[in-house]
């Protein structure tokens, strides 16, 4: 096809270049995500006491 490899007849992934530099603290989206991410492990947690199922983690 148009958008495959001819030698391996993987399809081609196109890259987009992106500036990075160092920052003081995770951006508004990034803590979002995090307090998202952390009542969601609280909200199953919660639901694995409530059936009596015992989790395993590495924290």
């Amino acid at each position: 096809t148009d958008s495959s490899d001819w030698a391996t007849n993987c399809p081609e992934y196109k890259v987009t270049a992106v500036q990075v530099m160092p920052v003081a603290q995770p951006s508004t989206w990034q803590r979002a995500y995090k307090d998202f991410n952390d009542d969601q492990e609280r909200f199953l947690a919660d639901a694995r006491l409530g059936a009596g199922v015992v989790a395993v983690t590495g924290k």
